[in-house]
């Protein structure tokens, strides 16, 4: 990953602010300043994402590659949200989900029954061998 999000607590000095974004700088990354808030910036947008389409696949809107394609062609994404769900592992985006949905009290952040299920089965994604993909025969 080329980004880091460089996260300003309530304390965080200038002088270790200064530091850190030099040494993403020496080690070739991209740092963006963030306020210190629940999710940062690319989780709080990420996760309700891949949240959503669980959503569109539970409601019978469309198919996981169907879904997965038409974020490809249609956002110019280079892999759809189901297939990054189960890159960063459902379980994973499960716990942020929750996170969200606690500090913010919003029911936009209400993790999808399907997302808990699925946890609740194992089906974790890549690292379990099934997800929304099957990743057993590879």
């Amino acid at each position: 990953m080329k980004l880091v999000e460089v996260i300003s607590g309530q304390f965080t000095s200038e002088q270790t602010l200064q530091t850190t974004l030099t040494l993403c700088e020496q080690l070739g990354k991209t740092a963006v300043r963030v306020s210190e808030a629940p999710g940062f910036v690319v989780n709080r947008i990420l996760i309700p994402m891949i949240n959503e389409a669980i959503g569109e696949y539970a409601d019978g809107v469309a198919t996981v590659e169907e879904i997965d394609t038409a974020m490809q062609l249609g956002a110019n994404h280079p892999m759809g949200p189901l297939a990054l769900g189960d890159f960063i592992g459902l379980d994973v985006c499960l716990a942020i989900m929750e996170v969200l949905n606690n500090e913010y009290a919003d029911p936009k952040y209400r993790p999808h029954p399907l997302l808990r299920k699925m946890v609740r089965a194992g089906q974790l994604g890549r690292k379990s061998g099934k997800g929304f993909y099957d990743y057993s025969k590879k």
